[in-house]
């Protein structure tokens, strides 16, 4: 890099993902300018102060450690140096709607009584079988989904360890896994709810994704004391101070400048244009695709029709006391589950009876509320905007922020036996979806971006480079890239996206000086018998994945065909139709 000029990098948002590629990026030797909309860093991972109180705007279980841990680590920094991690005593507290209560945690001398109580004699062997299956699935998911790019279809069928991608259950859903080891409804629901952290209901999201269930109780729940933003701060602070990037916040885009096969940089709404030699987008990726670049088919006929992860309405209530009654994180649960999720997945709307989480960071960082206080965020998953561009009225959204509200304070007063509640809440500041879309561009208020169906992970997921293949030195990081949606998961796209732009200048990243030694080894050994003969096997494989997908996932009402094989027969030449003689 010394022998030439500096190439520069704009990185397009401080969310998670773009604060890690930009740190990622600096230490490489790039000059990294940072551009964001707002005044403050983190996306949806950041803070909402009011009088003495603090609240997570979004995310607020730090799960997956090691992948944290990880980025510091090819930072050159111990994170220790930079956070301080409480890990929270119980799991959850999950509330039932007959008035039983089941504490989740990773103890599992407790969870034992906790099982036989509520599924019998044998709940607890079952329990461990669970966590036997979502152990397989974090392990050999982490290692396949997401610290492996999928750069072109043909690393699916390149890779050596193909046959383990049916361990992983990928065509299967997390209840009907659950539902195998847990016979009463309320264990069910217990260790499913966690798709709402990827806006999924349990009954569509694929199976590998119980890996979350496994790492609460292998891993347990953390929080950062000052709150999940601090990772951002603490990234963004090694990236600025140690490696010289350029923050500019209040720095909206209004455009990626673009030519020929190249894009040159940004046009903020300013006017300003600042020139570059790659740009990395962790705008929204729906958003940037259908605001910030030109269009296309691919925008327009492709990514359009992607399925979109839920919305929320979230509440942040400034209590003028305790409520001991609650943990560090509460699950409510309704008792027409399904119902409550279809509602959300196929009527896109708030649920009649809905399910929601009540985080207390106060109970566990005291600094998140004035002395015996409680700062209370509540979220309720609702259906993500409508219309090609999400509009709804604000009108709408009252009625239904009115109608969560009376739901949850109903619910609240009810199973926690607190008559008074509502008159414990000294302010209110309220999210939803018309206000997630206005705040950070998220498409139809889409809170987790894209899904994460059978047919919109590993390669089908938009890349971490130009899916349109039209600009060659654009590259995405965030929730709806690949590997997908969550803090860690990002964090772990941040690697493969920096890694990516290194390629691309013919740079090889250096390597972390801090990676302890077994860090190092902890590479998956292949066996000889795991590995596929031919690759011809490798391509049978592939071909089965592709066809098997397409039957399991075809979304019949969006292509307006009631079957897969009619799709085929609609579009096939007419000499290969299929024909039906009566």
């Amino acid at each position: 890099m010394s022998q030439e000029k500096q190439k520069h990098i704009i990185v397009i948002g401080a969310g998670a993902g773009g604060t890690a590629a930009a740190a990622r990026l600096a230490r490489e030797g790039f000059k990294v300018t940072v551009v964001e909309k707002n005044d403050f860093n983190g996306g949806r991972c950041s803070l909402i102060h009011h009088k003495g109180y603090r609240f997570d705007q979004g995310p607020s279980l730090y799960l997956m450690p090691k992948l944290f841990k990880e980025t510091f680590a090819d930072l050159d920094e111990r994170i220790d140096d930079h956070l301080n991690l409480l890990r929270c005593k119980n799991n959850y507290k999950i509330h039932f709607d007959d008035g039983d209560k089941i504490h989740l945690m990773s103890d599992l001398t407790k969870m034992k009584p906790e099982m036989e109580r509520v599924e019998g004699t044998h709940g607890f062997s079952r329990l461990l079988d669970f966590l036997g299956e979502t152990h397989e699935h974090y392990e050999r998911g982490t290692l396949i989904a997401i610290k492996r790019n999928f750069e072109s279809i043909w690393d699916m069928v390149r890779i050596k360890y193909a046959p383990e991608i049916f361990k992983l259950h990928l065509f299967d859903r997390i209840y009907a896994r659950a539902s195998k080891y847990f016979k009463t409804k309320k264990m069910r629901m217990a260790f499913t709810f966690q798709t709402m952290y990827m806006g999924m209901s349990p009954y569509d999201a694929p199976a590998v994704y119980s890996l979350l269930q496994y790492t609460e109780f292998a891993e347990g729940i953390w929080y950062p004391e000052g709150g999940f933003n601090k990772v951002v701060q603490r990234l963004e602070k090694i990236a600025r101070d140690k490696y010289g990037a350029t923050f500019r916040y209040e720095s909206p885009v209004a455009k990626i400048n673009t030519k020929g096969n190249q894009t040159t940089g940004v046009t903020l709404e300013s006017g300003e244009i600042i020139d570059a030699d790659a740009v990395v987008c962790n705008a929204d990726l729906v958003y940037a695709y259908h605001k910030l670049l030109p269009p296309c088919q691919w925008t327009q006929n492709t990514l359009a029709n992607k399925n979109l992860t839920s919305s929320s309405i979230s509440f942040y209530w400034s209590m003028d006391r305790k409520v001991t009654e609650l943990d560090v994180h509460n699950i409510f649960l309704a008792e027409a589950y399904r119902e409550s999720f279809d509602e959300i997945f196929v009527d896109n709307t708030l649920p009649s009876e809905p399910s929601f989480y009540v985080n207390v960071p106060s109970r566990i960082d005291p600094s998140a509320a004035p002395a015996d206080k409680d700062a209370i965020i509540v979220l309720v998953p609702i259906g993500h905007m409508r219309g090609q561009d999400g509009n709804s009225t604000t009108e709408y959204y009252q009625v239904m922020v009115n109608r969560a509200r009376t739901m949850v304070l109903e619910v609240l007063c009810r199973r926690l036996g607190l008559a008074h509640f509502q008159d414990w809440i000294q302010h209110e500041i309220v999210n939803d979806p018309a206000v997630w879309q206005q705040k950070f561009n998220l498409w139809r208020g889409s809170i987790l971006g894209l899904s994460h169906d059978v047919l919109q992970v590993l390669w089908f997921r938009p890349s971490t480079k130009d899916s349109t293949g039209r600009f060659d030195n654009l590259f995405f990081v965030g929730a709806s890239t690949h590997p997908g949606t969550g803090v860690p998961i990002v964090l772990a796209g941040s690697k493969l996206t920096s890694n990516q732009v290194c390629q691309h200048f013919n740079k090889t990243p250096k390597p972390s000086k801090l990676l302890l030694k077994e860090e190092e080894n902890q590479r998956y050994t292949y066996r000889p018998e795991q590995v596929m003969a031919t690759s011809y096997w490798n391509f049978v494989i592939l071909l089965f994945i592709f066809v098997f997908a397409f039957f399991v996932s075809f979304p019949s009402e969006q292509l307006g065909h009631p079957t897969a094989a009619a799709f085929i027969n609609a579009y096939l030449p007419s000499h290969f139709r299929v024909t039906v003689y009566e």
